[in-house]
């Protein structure tokens, strides 16, 4: 997937105003319209110029799209990294201006109906008394919070329009009450921590969409945890109790004789403490200890002399 430089869309340098983003857009907008323009590509001129200022005019895209593609060029092979978007507050969401099919792959990447917009719209209501916007953020925690909730501080940056009327982004920290037992992609809302309301209006709420940060030892599928643990292969081949962690602390499992590696255990109930909780999944992985000295090159020839086994043996011949 190609980097797509929308400042370069439009014609303008990365620290145009919003006015100056506007203005652009009305331009370039009239010149490639299909009904009017005469340019062989007008369709798709068009559709780039409305993507374009789609990201530049809202200042929590703008500011994200500005922070993700730093360093990056027109053309350029870009993958968004995971998790880019942690952290970002930003308010409303959705589609305003233009069909979001028309959209590239691209944008769809950063800020399609399945990433930083969330799929949520509603526009800001005009009355004088106004509930305030919902706003959207992610958040990464670790795996153990899950298992053992708490409270977190967490920092969120959002933008502002200075009074050059370009974005500046802005923090603020705020104490979050972790859950037990919440998951990926759940989201947890805080009351009238979103925008404020006009006039007498409440504020919005804040909903915050959890991720989990990567772990050494665990990947996690739904409520469902995994581990691999690495076994001797004595220990496959005669059975052995060994200590094995949780997320929730040590353990005895008891590896069965001849278990072979891919194996898995089944843990039941130990995944994420949820309603109905998850299960943990053992996955055996036999290691080959090195044969460094002679004593230990002796005792894999006892080895091999000790049983007829090929493991090619359903290759052929």
């Amino acid at each position: 997937m190609e980097y797509r430089d929308y400042y370069q869309i439009l014609g303008l340098e990365r620290d145009a105003s919003q006015d100056e983003i506007k203005r652009a857009y009305r331009k370039l907008a009239r010149k490639y319209h299909p009904d009017i323009s005469k340019e062989a590509d007008a369709e798709d001129r068009f559709k780039e110029v409305g993507e374009a200022y789609e990201v530049l005019k809202d200042p929590e895209k703008r500011a994200a799209y500005d922070q993700v593609g730093s360093g990056y060029h027109a053309g350029q092979d870009f993958r968004p990294p995971p998790n880019w978007d942690e952290g970002f507050e930003f308010h409303g969401g959705g589609y305003t201006e233009a069909d979001a099919g028309a959209f590239s792959d691209f944008f769809e990447s950063l800020f399609g109906r399945g990433g930083f917009s969330h799929g949520y719209g509603g526009a800001r209501q005009q009355q004088f008394h106004a509930r305030g916007e919902n706003t959207y953020a992610k958040i990464a925690i670790d795996l153990e919070d899950s298992y053992h909730g708490g409270s977190r501080q967490i920092a969120l940056k959002h933008s502002e329009l200075g009074p050059d009327g370009r974005p500046h982004l802005k923090e603020r920290k705020l104490n979050v009450k972790i859950p037990r037992g919440v998951t990926e992609g759940q989201q947890i809302r805080l009351a009238g921590q979103g925008e404020p309301g006009f006039g007498e209006g409440k504020p919005g709420d804040l909903y915050l969409e959890i991720s989990f940060n990567p772990h050494p030892l665990y990947s996690v599928e739904g409520k469902t945890v995994y581990l691999d643990l690495p076994v001797a292969p004595w220990e496959a081949a005669l059975g052995a109790k060994v200590k094995v962690p949780t997320p929730a602390g040590e353990i005895q499992l008891t590896v069965p004789p001849n278990s072979r590696g891919g194996s898995k255990l089944r843990l039941k109930g130990r995944g994420i403490p949820a309603a109905e909780p998850g299960d943990l999944y053992v996955v055996l992985q036999v290691v080959t200890p090195p044969a460094s000295s002679e004593a230990e090159k002796e005792a894999y020839s006892e080895f091999s002399r000790a049983f007829s086994f090929d493991p090619r043996s359903n290759l052929g011949s």
